[in-house]
């Protein structure tokens, strides 16, 4: 007689992976996935780096508004030629969007975007912040 150790977290395990393959985009499908991005701080900026391989710059939209900077877009399914045949697709395709508070020390109309080597740079400069007036206050 075999003892079979049961593990019932790595059956989780497997079913999370076959159910999150049966949820991915098939080919020619468009899905919207979600680019990760990174974000530092000096003195006299913040930055935001987003990574989005394969998306060409005039598909890149960044928009601020009310406190919020969006960087959204599109990476676009390009096939390379008419003889080649897919056999699988791992990279997600599709529209994207990333939304992001922005503090209040920025200037909204210094803000630059570059992209260059899959990596999106948002360079948001920072103002000086305003100093704490003092006030009086009369006590009756």
């Amino acid at each position: 007689m075999n003892i079979t150790r049961w593990e019932p977290f790595k059956e989780m395990e497997d079913l999370f992976r076959q159910y999150s393959r049966s949820l991915r985009p098939r080919n020619g499908d468009l899905a919207e996935w979600t680019p990760t991005a990174d974000i530092s701080e000096t003195p006299t900026e913040y930055l935001i780096k987003a990574e989005l391989p394969a998306v060409k710059k005039e598909d890149i939209k960044v928009d601020v508004e009310d406190g919020v900077i969006t960087i959204s877009g599109e990476r676009k399914h390009e096939k390379e030629s008419k003889d080649e045949n897919e056999i699988r697709i791992e990279s997600f395709r599709g529209s994207f969007t990333r939304s992001f508070s922005l503090p209040d020390d920025i200037d909204p109309k210094g803000i630059k975007a570059e992209s260059k080597d899959g990596v999106l740079r948002v360079h948001i400069p920072r103002t000086a912040a305003p100093k704490p007036k003092a006030v009086s206050v009369e006590v009756k």
